[in-house]
């Protein structure tokens, strides 16, 4: 499969990247950094762009390079992401909580809006994987906009999933659990005062090797990617605790369920009167 992977150069991205190029797939990755040197490593096989996908200019220009050398894309996984302002709300910069903003969820939809084209021209049923995450189900104090953009990001999926039903295009959105990486080292540099002590706590034992496994969350996305998923989508799975592998067999009854969704709690579904 012809795979655009943003966020490419680090993390969850970069070890995606060098799964899918094991499995024989070719990757287009787009990343802020330089990556000529793992492009060089891997031949033909991957190809990047470098670019903001913040900046609507950069996620354009890479789609239309990608557009030079491929006849079509099979699939799109927006890996690009980052916690940017951290702390209290009402004290944070609003400069810094924009462009985290900017970063999560423009990011995410620059990606889909331009290499949408590229992936309606693929021969199968085209898939869009987006990484959703902490702070998208549920408040996670210290990390407003990070929560934010990411929640949106799921509401953003499930949208594009209304309006491209008829379409060949599944899109759905991954949490992949508490996985050590770049963010959970941006974590502890701020330490516990700025981020808060559970989170604090919690990237304190990523860090010692008490987190989640990221070949779960890999592997979530490859499913995603591959023809078992097909029909599925609008979703928000959880990597570590949805029996994602075997939700094909369940395909026709989550399309017509609201299951895996961010929905209002009504008082009744608790057991309240009002």
């Amino acid at each position: 499969m012809n795979l655009v992977i943003t966020g490419s150069s680090s993390g969850i991205g970069r070890a995606l990247t060098e799964r899918l190029l094991a499995q024989g797939h070719r990757v287009w990755g787009l990343a802020r950094s330089d990556q000529s040197d793992f492009a060089a490593a891997h031949g033909g096989a991957f190809r990047a762009s470098k670019g903001d996908v913040g900046r609507w200019e950069d996620a354009a220009r890479a789609a239309d390079e990608a557009a030079a050398a491929w006849p079509h894309a099979d699939g799109l996984v927006t890996c690009a992401g980052r916690h940017g302002e951290v702390g209290r709300a009402v004290a944070a910069d609003p400069g810094r909580w924009t462009d985290t903003i900017r970063t999560n969820l423009d990011g995410t939809f620059h990606a889909i809006r331009a290499f949408h084209p590229l992936l309606s021209r693929s021969p199968r049923r085209a898939k869009i994987v987006c990484f959703s995450g902490g702070g998208s189900t549920k408040a996670r104090p210290n990390f407003s906009a990070y929560g934010a953009a990411k929640t949106a990001v799921v509401r953003l999926v499930e949208t594009i999933a209304d309006e491209e039903r008829g379409a060949p295009l599944d899109i759905n959105a991954v949490a992949p659990g508490s996985i050590r990486t770049r963010l959970t080292e941006e974590i502890l540099s701020l330490g516990p005062a700025v981020a808060g002590e559970a989170d604090y706590r919690s990237a304190e034992k990523q860090m010692a090797g008490g987190g989640g496994s990221i070949g779960t969350a890999l592997g979530l996305v490859e499913w995603l990617l591959s023809p078992a998923s097909d029909g599925i989508s609008g979703r928000l799975l959880a990597a570590p605790w949805d029996p994602w592998s075997t939700l094909d067999r369940h395909a026709t009854a989550l399309a017509s369920s609201d299951v895996y969704t961010l929905r209002r709690i009504l008082p009744e579904e608790r057991g309240l009167k009002f």
